[in-house]
């Protein structure tokens, strides 16, 4: 294989590289001859994205499992990911899904579970075991990355949400304490005067903040279902936080029961169908006994099928009531996607932050959201475009 000379890319390496991206016969043009490892590499790309040849990928053809095998061999792993969605789109492969010898070939991603998940109907026996050990795995891998940072902003902003500015002795934060009082430190008697007393509030037994991830299940929110379940299993487990986990579509269903295992979750949605987010937020809000401790999180492109002014005099009654509420456009990686732009500007109005977040962002998000901050600064300092608020009538 040719190689850089001096850090710059060779004739022959260069002409190597557009023969690839270029496709076609043997040299097509180029002059260059491919290896044998670059031949099987170019049958690979070719096969996805050379029209001439899409037909070998066909929902019959045997050589399926070979090609995914194939990119991961000559891919990394986020360039696998692509093509693996470009095949489901271009060629119809989806349903060659319910085959355990497909899923086992496949690069795992979110996009993945996903399709999964819409699928899961069509799964039995050994593909639906082997479906929901590809969901499991894609799940741990999310755990891992995205669970201790969420543990420690959640907490953290509970610890400071709760901070008791008139303690008994017992109950001082003396670490706290000092620092907030090093103005006050008496030279001559080597001491600091404790002006301002910060100590921890009274312990109690019960939660002291109420969390609610009500969403979306239509289609494009997808990925944004499978992050919502995962951060709900990590702030279910945290004693300071009550979690309750509601998902809709013309329908309302509530999984806080099973949020203890984010695959059982994922499983029990069902992807697609109508919206009707005014009886989901209903339903959300026959559940809030403590207002000014609740964060509401509404997860939705904000398609409304129901009410809208049903919808949007909830809203203005929840933030009346001291209830911090956001409207996440999509938690993913993807960005924003279409949405509807009025309603989230009327949202906006009544004091209902939209911007959508990615899965990284969201544990400060909810820190700022727990803190009562105005989170249409916080997504500004955060680089995110917040959906200005519209003009009201009048």
């Amino acid at each position: 294989m040719s190689e850089a000379v001096n850090g710059t890319v060779n004739e022959t390496e260069r002409l190597r590289r557009w023969r690839l991206v270029l496709g076609g016969g043997a040299a097509e043009g180029t002059g260059c001859t491919l290896t044998e490892r670059d031949q099987r590499l170019d049958r690979a790309m070719g096969a996805l994205y050379d029209s001439d040849r899409k037909g070998s990928l066909g929902a019959s053809a045997p050589s399926v499992p070979r090609w995914l095998g194939d990119i991961r061999d000559y891919f990394p792993a986020s360039v696998v990911q692509v093509m693996q969605r470009d095949a489901f789109e271009r060629l119809d492969l989806k349903r060659m899904l319910t085959e355990p010898e497909m899923l086992e070939a496949v690069q795992p991603d979110v996009s993945l579970v996903s399709t999964l998940i819409s699928m899961r109907g069509l799964l039995g026996g050994r593909t639906k075991e082997t479906a929901r050990l590809v969901v499991r795995k894609v799940v741990e891998a999310l755990m891992k990355r995205l669970e201790e940072p969420l543990r420690q902003a959640v907490t953290g902003a509970i610890d400071r949400a709760s901070i008791n500015r008139r303690p008994r002795h017992a109950e001082i934060d003396w670490n706290r304490t000092i620092r907030a009082n090093l103005r006050h430190y008496q030279a001559e008697y080597r001491t600091i005067i404790p002006e301002t007393r910060l100590g921890h509030g009274r312990k109690s037994r019960g939660s002291l903040k109420d969390v609610i991830l009500c969403i979306d299940q239509s289609g494009s929110m997808a990925n944004s279902v499978v992050y919502s379940s995962i951060f709900g299993a990590v702030m279910a487990s945290l004693p300071a936080v009550s979690t309750r986990l509601v998902v809709f579509d013309t329908e309302v269903v509530d999984l806080s029961d099973e949020m203890d295992d984010p695959v059982e979750v994922l499983f029990s949605v069902q992807l697609g169908g109508g919206t009707d987010i005014n009886r989901a937020v209903g339903y959300c809000a026959s559940r809030i006994t403590r207002p000014e401790d609740t964060v509401l999180v509404l997860i939705s492109d904000l398609y409304e099928g129901g009410v809208e002014a049903g919808l949007l005099a909830q809203a203005q009654r929840l933030v009346g009531a001291g209830v911090q509420v956001v409207a996440l456009l999509a938690l993913s990686d993807e960005g924003a996607p279409a949405y509807d732009r009025g309603l989230a500007a009327r949202l906006a109005a009544l004091g209902v932050p939209a911007f959508a977040c990615t899965p990284d962002l969201f544990p400060d998000m909810m820190a700022a959201a727990i803190r009562k901050q105005d989170l249409n600064a916080w997504a500004a300092g955060a680089g995110i475009a917040a959906v200005p608020a519209a003009a009201r009538d009048g």
